[in-house]
């Protein structure tokens, strides 16, 4: 690259980088937060792994109600945003600087 001693070699780059673990089962599951769901259910999805994103269909606080405070005791996160509930496991964050 010219006589400014800089020069990058990107042929063996992929090599360097961090992969996700072939194991990882994290996934993102979309549902309705409506009451028709028991609060297990989605506690089970959010202790494997999953974040959720659900559209909320009626009072927040009555619907999270069942699995918010255990989701929040055990570090993970809980934001709305627009018309739905984000629910993501301790090992995520929601990142929210872009907001």
């Amino acid at each position: 690259m010219g006589d400014d001693g800089f020069s990058l070699d990107l042929r063996d780059a992929e090599t360097a980088l961090d992969r996700v673990p072939s194991e990882y089962q994290g996934s993102v599951v979309l549902g309705v937060l409506d009451g028709t769901t028991p609060a297990d259910e989605w506690l089970d999805e959010v202790f494997a792994g999953k974040v959720l994103v659900l559209a909320i269909e009626g009072d927040l606080q009555e619907l999270a109600a069942g699995f918010a405070s255990d989701v929040k005791q055990a570090d993970g996160s809980l934001m709305r945003f627009r018309e739905f509930l984000l629910v993501a496991p301790p090992d995520v964050s929601l990142d929210t600087s872009r907001l």
